[in-house]
């Protein structure tokens, strides 16, 4: 397993990695209708603005076939007015990886990457029925919020955490 910076050649293998994630986490929270139609091309090109976007921190996590398996994504949310702080915007990785420390090795590349950029905090948004917030909530993110939001039509809770120290983070994973 390789984690690396993404580059521009990533955004299909991500495209990939993102529509069979959402299928295999968001099944039963998500409409099957909005889930069966997400479209790898639309994926594909989203992904494509997304790694050219500077703002955006885009990691990759491969197989030892080189294949893409995993993503995290951090950049500071437009709705984030926090002095020194940042988002992890995303962690998917595709069902048949998931559970082995892949997520928890996205987690620490990201959070490295957050320090050497002198964040002091990390918000993180979740749906409320998605059990990764587990994950998040083991590695110290403390609940300080909630929303709602829409997707595929419904209307779902969103959680709002932060972790205060990306030091106590980091120290945690390894």
């Amino acid at each position: 397993m390789n984690i690396r910076k993404a580059n521009s050649q990533d955004a299909q293998g991500i495209g990939k990695v993102h529509v069979d994630s959402w299928r295999t986490t968001y099944i039963g929270i998500l409409p099957d209708d909005f889930l069966n139609n997400l479209s790898y091309e639309q994926r594909t090109d989203l992904w494509k603005k997304n790694i050219s976007d500077a703002t955006n921190y885009v990691l990759v996590a491969e197989n030892e076939q080189n294949e893409i398996i995993g993503f995290a994504t951090g950049a500071t949310r437009k709705t984030n007015s926090v002095p020194n702080a940042t988002d992890l915007t995303s962690i998917y990785l595709l069902e048949e990886y998931q559970g082995i420390g892949i997520g928890k090795q996205l987690l620490k590349e990201i959070f490295a990457y957050f320090k050497l950029k002198g964040y002091e905090k990390v918000f993180v948004e979740v749906l409320a029925e998605n059990k990764t917030r587990k994950f998040y909530e083991y590695y110290g993110a403390q609940y300080v919020n909630n929303t709602e939001i829409k997707i595929g039509g419904k209307v779902l809770e969103e959680l709002i955490y932060v972790w205060n120290d990306i030091d106590k983070v980091i120290e945690k994973i390894k």
